[in-house]
């Protein structure tokens, strides 16, 4: 789902919308010879995943209301970011030590699997955990993205290729929504996962001999059998913490005090020994680079994960129109990805990312007001597609900066650190959105559906918009976030 974040953690993903566009000659681009079959088989990857991002976030308000878990529709976004953190921090050490092809198959299989499993699943706790088992696979897949962009890639071509990545979005974001609500009302929302995973074998196939000639491998060719046990426990508490955390979120009562300190206690120490070391006060560079990575994909995701929620319930929009309403968003992200990957706009990186923050806050921000009857639904469409173009912008960009301030066997550990940031964020605003929603009766917002259908009003506003208004807040925070992403002395090329 993505932010997937690539995000990771989600992806959010979630989930990978980080991409840039094809130039120069045939022979020295992204798409000459040299490079054309690793190119096309890992971005047809991530395409298919998109498919999966976008599907899954038209037919998750069906899914939640039909397994009567609508209490837990934060916590079925939030259980895939949850466990995708720990994927991240294995992924980086797996693509460090034995170079990037396993954890990518292996990635690749556990997504998959985590979409059988949400797909037939009986009972809403059951759907989540098919979806963390599709984190999990998420979390591999991203770093090992990552690390094969670092090192199959020369340093110029690395903003085509995240820009591809962001491109590949595109027909997904159109025709996503639309697919998905189309078989969800005619076949069943299940079909949306259960048709997906087969896709995803034959890019794989494409990008795996290109990978492995390429990019397989420790980077001094010396496999390391050792493990950094140390990160690895880390990585286990942060996700432990994490879903200790949502947990609390989810269940409003006095004795939720325990997971939420419980959770709290695994989380601090373990982002402090996995994040670098500044992070949280904005460094300059790097530390700041990851931060801003967080506050962007944690904001924006969380907030849209209640749009299609809230159309739906408040408005009685159908699943598929609903869905078809972030569709342009993917044009958009794609755009602002495009923009910064630019010659001429590599010096003025720093401030696109604050104006690109800007307009994530302002999307957010205008979100909420079709929760007013005489404000057109559409409105979210195209507060959305603002939005979008300033992620394309920032998260672009950040996966741009990481690489260049990271050594090539620091690839791996940082990548990680990147998505954890994002997945992390995801996971903590989710629980704080969901903890909002369902305090101000979110929860109750399945048993006013078919009448909200009906009359084209639901009866829980306050709930969506205190989801929404403190995301904008804390986009804003980014803003200035964003000021701070260059290191003293290095120019952002």
């Amino acid at each position: 789902m993505g932010v997937v974040d690539l995000t990771l953690a989600g992806m959010t993903v979630l989930e990978p919308r980080d991409a840039v566009v094809v130039e120069g000659t045939a022979g020295d681009s992204v798409l000459g010879r040299a490079y054309r079959a690793l190119s096309v088989g890992i971005v047809s990857v991530v395409l298919f995943i998109a498919f999966e991002a976008t599907a899954v976030g038209t037919a998750m308000p069906v899914a939640a209301r039909e397994l009567d878990g609508v209490g837990l529709y934060a916590f079925a976004f939030s259980g895939y970011f949850t466990t995708s953190l720990f994927g991240m921090v294995l992924a980086g050490q797996w693509s460090d030590r034995r170079g990037p092809v396993g954890a990518l198959t292996t990635g690749i299989g556990a997504f998959a699997a985590g979409l059988v499993v949400a797909g037939t699943a009986g009972v809403m706790w059951v759907f989540v955990l098919g979806r963390a088992v599709q984190g999990l696979g998420g979390g591999l897949v991203i770093v090992a993205l990552y690390v094969v962009v670092g090192r199959a890639y020369p340093e110029r071509l690395r903003p085509a290729i995240m820009a591809a990545f962001a491109a590949s979005w595109v027909v997904p974001s159109v025709v996503g929504p639309l697919a998905a609500g189309a078989v969800t009302e005619h076949l069943g929302w299940r079909w949306v996962f259960l048709g997906i995973p087969v896709l995803v074998v034959f890019p794989l196939a494409i990008a795996l001999p290109q990978i492995r000639r390429r990019a397989a491998g420790p980077v001094d060719g010396r496999a390391d059998a050792s493990v950094d046990r140390r990160r690895i426990r880390l990585a286990l508490a942060i996700s432990l913490g994490a879903g200790f955390l949502q947990y609390a979120a989810q269940d409003l009562r006095p004795l939720s005090l325990l997971p939420a300190l419980a959770g709290t206690a695994l989380l601090v120490p373990a982002v402090r020994g996995l994040l670098p070391r500044g992070t949280y006060r904005a460094v300059r560079g790097l530390p700041s680079v990851v931060l801003l990575r967080g506050v962007a994909a944690g904001s924006f995701i969380a907030a849209e994960s209640f749009v299609p929620l809230m159309l739906v319930t408040q408005r009685g929009l159908s699943p598929t129109l609903a869905g078809f309403s972030l569709a342009a968003g993917g044009v958009t992200w794609a755009l602002g990805s495009w923009v910064q990957s630019r010659a001429r706009v590599q010096p003025y990186r720093e401030r696109l990312m604050v104006v690109g923050m800007v307009l994530v806050a302002a999307a957010i921000a205008a979100a909420p007001s079709v929760l007013v009857d005489s404000v057109p639904a559409w409105t979210v469409a195209v507060a959305w597609a603002f939005g979008c173009f300033g992620m394309g912008l920032v998260i672009a960009s950040t996966s741009v900066l990481l690489l260049q301030l990271s050594a090539p066997e620091e690839a791996g550990a940082n990548s990680a650190a990147l998505q954890i940031s994002d997945g992390l964020s995801n996971v903590v605003m989710l629980a704080a959105g969901g903890a909002a929603f369902a305090a101000l009766g979110g929860g109750a917002v399945s048993h006013t559906a078919t009448a909200a259908a009906a009359s084209g009003a639901g009866h829980h506003p306050a709930a969506f918009a205190a989801v929404f208004l403190p995301m904008a807040a804390m986009a804003l925070v980014g803003a200035w976030v964003a000021t701070r992403v260059r290191a003293a002395g290095h120019a952002t090329r």
